[in-house]
Parts: structure tokens; sequence; C-alpha cells
């Protein structure tokens, strides 16, 4: 009470020493983030004069503007409130997207168009349509949150989590080896057996300075890189892409399945973090709070930005390290500094890409647990379900890699002959059919349909598997016949949109709607609806572990 009164009219200090604390967890993260991006991209060898020269000053301010605005609303909240203990909401890149993005629109546009500033202008376009969506869940996302079974979102996160942000890098962590795995050891112990590692440092820091270490210490590392980094040095100046948006638009459709559930999860991850610094005691205004990292990915987007922002989970822990406001406000000048001195892109040079992929891996362990702690025990199956769509997706992508490899192979060699999956024979073509790939065991064509719009498929089946399971069949059946709609237009199960893209997929929705209908009304006295309270009752005691939980969940 003391300390409210004396903080009235004066709110929470822009700086109190503990805010270092908060200050190096943040910006180790927040870095680590953006240089995964940023390897990414170099990864699938776009230009440094786009990478470092347009994208990274564009998403540094994207970064900074959203932790000095969030530090801002949290020292008004506190001197309306009275407050000397208010914490800044955490901000940064979204995860999920600097992969999707850089993998899965970036680098299949240029491969299809073999022009860098298309595949540029096309990440440019992905991301304002992430902001946009973002701006409009800003109002509606509750709604949808309502309607839209959580353990199915966290289910579809995860999948996409485990198969595209952690399964290619944990072949590339086995790849290095003496890097990756002692990387990733050192983010286990640090950040899942709470281990305090040498000099207090942070966990992901630590790990990759060792990783660089060790990099440079083998000859991993090509010091030619850093001289031709060094040799690039300059301050980059953002400069509008607005033209770029018509050259975006007319490559942006066969990524839109993907590109709009990453933009609602986006809307739902921040409002589940408001939520989760609600319960810790401060209620930030949603709506205004929702709109900054919808508003700043819209404008980064018009300087070249390909990379969305959004609300960091962490605040309790933050809160907990007794971080403030400042740490907000240093992060976010931290990395202003960094893109705008050209000196992340010597860090880039320095630092292994192998030291970073570890913490990929870290994250899609850290979503499918979350996936499996949120949802009750009884839908695990539909969680486990929701995978499946982006094994599908995964698989598909994969081959046509092997296939567009051999092609490259044999046009080098000069050969007039090429591979591709086909029922139609083709002069100077291999093909290889359907029925050739299902009799050795791998159903190319229904692997090709799930992968259709991945994302929505697996929140979509997941729905419908959760409500059958609580015995809510009209509800499951309204979810097969949004599903049967979604298919006759091409928006998932089909390669493009269009009139009945998919009526094979959409027949089997709407044989599981007649079916789920049915068994509403057959012997209906059966069909009392499972609810979270009767499930608790029916579980197990486990009262005598809870303490010992409840410690797990506090560390």
């Amino acid at each position: 009470m003391a300390q409210s009164i004396e903080a009235k009219g004066k709110g929470t200090p822009l700086w109190v020493s503990s805010d270092i604390n908060g200050f190096f967890g943040l910006f180790s993260n927040s870095l680590t983030n953006f240089l995964t991006a940023i390897g990414l991209l170099a990864g699938i060898a776009m230009p440094n004069d786009i990478v470092f020269g347009r994208i990274v000053p564009a998403a540094a301010l994207s970064i900074a503007f959203g932790n000095f605005i969030l530090g801002v609303i949290a020292r008004r909240m506190s001197i309306r409130e009275g407050r000397a203990d208010v914490t800044a909401m955490p901000y940064g890149l979204s995860v999920p997207h600097y992969f999707a993005v850089a993998l899965g629109v970036i680098l299949p546009t240029y491969v299809v168009t073999q022009d860098w500033m298309v595949a540029w202008a096309t990440g440019i376009v992905w991301n304002l349509i992430q902001g946009i969506i973002m701006l409009v869940g800003a109002f509606v996302g509750p709604w949808i949150k309502e309607h839209l079974p959580r353990a199915a979102m966290l289910g579809a996160l995860a999948g996409f989590a485990l198969t595209f942000i952690s399964g290619v890098p944990i072949g590339e962590m086995y790849a290095a080896p003496m890097i990756g795995m002692v990387c990733f050891i050192i983010l286990m112990v640090g950040w899942l057996s709470h281990k305090r590692l040498p000099l207090n440092m942070p966990v992901g820091a630590f790990a990759i300075l060792v990783g660089t270490i060790i990099a440079w210490a083998t000859g991993y590392m090509d010091p030619a890189n850093v001289t031709a980094a060094a040799s690039n040095f300059g301050i980059p100046i953002p400069e509008l892409t607005v033209g770029l948006f018509a050259v975006g638009f007319a490559q942006i459709a066969p990524f839109l399945p993907a590109a709009i559930p990453l933009g609602i999860y986006d809307f739902l991850e921040s409002l589940n973090n408001l939520e989760s610094a609600a319960v810790a005691g401060e209620k930030y205004p949603v709506a205004q709070s929702m709109c900054v990292p919808a508003v700043l990915t819209i404008l980064a987007s018009c300087i070249g930005s390909v990379f969305p922002t959004i609300i960091y989970i962490g605040h309790p822990g933050w809160k907990a390290a007794g971080a403030r406001i400042g740490y907000s406000f240093l992060t976010g000048a931290a990395i202003l500094l960094l893109a705008f001195t050209g000196l992340l892109e010597i860090v880039s040079a320095v630092i292994p890409l192998a030291a970073l992929l570890p913490i990929l891996v870290y994250i899609g362990m850290v979503i499918g647990q979350q996936a499996f702690e949120t949802a009750a025990p009884r839908h695990f199956p539909a969680v486990i379900l929701a995978f499946m769509p982006y094994i599908g997706s995964f698989i598909v992508g994969k081959i046509g890699s092997v296939i567009d490899s051999v092609n490259a192979a044999l046009a080098q060699a000069g050969s007039n002959i090429s591979v591709a999956i086909s029922e139609i024979p083709m002069d100077g073509v291999v093909t290889v059919s359907n029925a050739i790939l299902s009799g050795n065991g791998v159903p190319y064509l229904g692997w090709d349909r799930l992968s259709g719009g991945d994302i929505i498929i697996a929140m979509l089946i997941a729905s419908i598997v959760i409500y059958t399971i609580d015995r809510r069949y009209m509800r499951a059946a309204v979810y097969s016949l949004v599903g049967a709609v979604l298919s006759f237009f091409g928006i998932i199960h089909a390669a493009s949109f269009g009139i009945n893209a998919a009526p094979e997929v959409m027949i089997g929705y709407l044989g599981m709607a007649v079916v789920l209908v049915a068994m509403n009304y057959y012997r209906k006295a059966d069909n009392v609806p499972i609810d979270d309270e009767e499930a608790d009752e029916k579980a197990p005691d486990d009262s005598a572990e809870a303490p010992e939980k409840a410690e797990e969940a506090t560390a």
C-alpha cells in the first residue's frame, strides 16, 4: 500500500536497477530471433543488399518502436493506477513466421521466378497481409477464440513447430554436431533444468558464445565472410516499398492458405499473452495493445520488412526477475544500434547459424509441450491429429525438392530429360504416377491433398475430433460442413483456388457431417456432453504431486 501511495502521480520509474536483468534476457532473445531470421534468408542465398540494406532496418524499426510504445503504455498505466511495479509487455519478431516466410514464401517464389526482387515483394505482401489480419484480430480475436477450441489452435501450432520450425534445424544440428549438439545441451541445461550458467549469462547468449568459439576454433567459419561483411559496412536507409505491392500480390495467392491462419495465430498469441499479464495483476488495454504489433507490421511492410512482430510470451517471468519499463526501452534502442550501424551484418558473419538453430529445436519442443499442457487429456488424440497435415506437407515438399535437384543435375549434364509426378505422359519427361508411388508405400496423392492449406486443415480436423470426443456431434458436423465449403473453393486440399477444386475431399467432409448428424439422433440419451469439470471429477487424484508441479511451474 505504501508503495502505491508513494507512486501515485509518479508511476513506475523509467529505469530501475533490476531492469538490467530483463534487458539481457529480452535483448538476447530478440537478437537471437533476429539473427536466426536473417540467417535463414542468407541460407537461401538472398542478396545481402536486400537482406541487410532493406529488410533489416525495416524490421529493426518495427521491433524497436514496438518496445518503445509498449513501454509508454506500461508507464501510463502505472501513473493511472499509482503503481511503481508495472512491467512492460515484451515484444519482438514472431518466431514461427520468419521460418515460414523465408522457406515457405520467399524461396518458393524465387525458385519459380528466378527473381529476388519478385520473391522479396511477395514476402513484403505476405507480411502486409499478416498485419491486416492482426489488426482485424485486435477487435474480433476474443470472438474467434471463444469459438475455436484452444487445443485445436495449439495442436496446429505444435504441428507446424515440430515439422517446419524444428524439423530442418535438428537435421542441420546433426550435420554440424560439434557445434549444434553442444549448443543444444547448453539450452537444455539452462532452460529446462534451470541451471545457473557461468557469469549468470542468459542461456541463449551463453550457448551462442560457446558455439561461436567452437566454430572458429575448428575452422568451421570462414574469415573471408567477416571481411566481406566489414567491407559492406554502412548505414542502411529505409525506403518506401509500396511500389512492390502489385508485384507481390500477383504471386501471393498460393500462400494465402498459410498466411491467414498464421495471422490468426499471431493475434491470438498476443491476446493470450495479455491474458497472462492480467493474471499477474496487470490488465493492459487489449485492443490498444494488440494494435501495436498489427500497425507496426503493416508500416514495416511499407518499407521492406517481411517479418511480423507480436507481443511476446513471458511477462510474468520478466516481472519476477524485477524488470519494469526500462528493459523494454533499452532493448529497442540496442536493436536499432545494431541494425543502423551495419554491425548486424558483421555479427551474422561471426556467429555460425549452427549455433542458432538449436534454439528453433527448443522452441518446437516448448510449443509442443504447451499444446499438451493446455489441452484436456481427452483431447490429446486431436492434438496429435493436428500434426498430420504438416507431416504431409513436409513429405510433399521434400519430394518436390528431390525432383527439383534431380532436374537441375540433369540440366547441368546437358540432358533433355526431366522428371515429374504426373498421371499424363509427356515428351522428354519421365513421369512418375501416383499409382507407382502408392505401390511403393508413398501415398503421394493423399499427402498432397492433406498439405494444401495445412494449418487450416490441422485446426479444422482437430476441432471436429475435439467436439466428437465431447459428444457435441452437431457442432462437429458444422465444422465438417465448413471443411466441405473450404474444399469446394480450393481454400484447402487443393493446389489453387477455384470452383469445385477438391470434389473428392468435399464429399468426404459431407459424409462426415452425415455420420455426425446421424450419431446425434441415434440413442440421443447417450449424448450427454463432456465438459472439463466432469472430466476433472473422473481424473485420478494427483493432489500429492501438486506442490512439485507448482514448484516446477514457478521455476
